[in-house]
């Protein structure tokens, strides 16, 4: 396959519901009774996604499982993700290498599809980032943070599979409430009653809390449609 080409079969991991459900939209994926993942085609490429949860264990026992189930090509990762430096809110980015913050290790993107690759994300589990930190690893070259691409990624590189991320920033590090995480169970769906408490308890946040919402809601889709592209999507 040249990197020009779509791979003929593609895994796609999304944390949460919130960024699966733009991924099955933009690429018109199906499940089937009693299918653990989605399934459809995208341009030249067999898509099966799914669901990885919150945070890096979450993602290795996720991207385990669906190399496990799907003879697949390529791995895509797609969502939201925290930006730093001069990432805005909304922007679409496609990152070159992603680093395990933990252990150092860094891993090295395969495009396809005429992507470029640029930029560094870090992956950790810890959501609430200090200022000192921050602006290290802007200094270091990074310009997003998530919680699960380079887990997935280290997967990925055991099993010799290649693996893209697409990431668009729904907000700021240094911006959003570090405990805002909390709002979610592990498995990305909302925490009812934590969200309740959250906001009779804060309620000076509602505003922030809205306007992350909306901005979440607008990155998720951006990553969706970014990806279902990549793969040759009309949209």
């Amino acid at each position: 396959m040249s990197s020009t080409d779509a791979p003929a079969r593609v895994g796609v991991l999304a944390p949460m519901p919130s960024e699966m459900q733009p991924v099955v939209k933009a690429m018109g994926l199906h499940r089937g009774d009693g299918d653990a993942y989605y399934r459809g085609r995208v341009g030249t490429s067999e898509v099966t996604a799914g669901r990885t949860g919150i945070g890096t264990k979450r993602a290795t026992e996720a991207a385990t499982r669906l190399l496990d189930a799907a003879a697949v090509d390529h791995v895509i990762v797609v969502g939201i993700a925290g930006g730093m430096g001069s990432t805005k809110v909304g922007e679409v980015l496609f990152p070159e290498i992603a680093v395990d913050k933990q252990s150092g290790t860094e891993y090295r993107a395969t495009p396809f599809g005429g992507v470029v690759v640029q930029g560094k994300l870090v992956t950790h589990d810890d959501f609430d980032m200090g200022p000192g930190e921050h602006h290290r690893l802007v200094a270091d070259g990074f310009v997003a943070v998530d919680m699960e691409t380079a887990a997935i990624a280290a997967v990925c590189a055991g099993r010799d599979v290649p693996w893209l991320a697409v990431r668009s920033i729904s907000d700021l590090v240094g911006v959003t409430p570090g405990d805002v995480i909390d709002l979610a169970n592990p498995d990305g769906s909302p925490n009812v009653k934590a969200s309740v408490r959250y906001l009779l308890t804060k309620p000076w946040r509602i505003p922030k809390l809205a306007k992350l919402a909306v901005d979440a809601r607008g990155a998720a889709n951006g990553a969706a449609r970014a990806a279902a592209r990549s793969l040759g999507a009309r949209s």
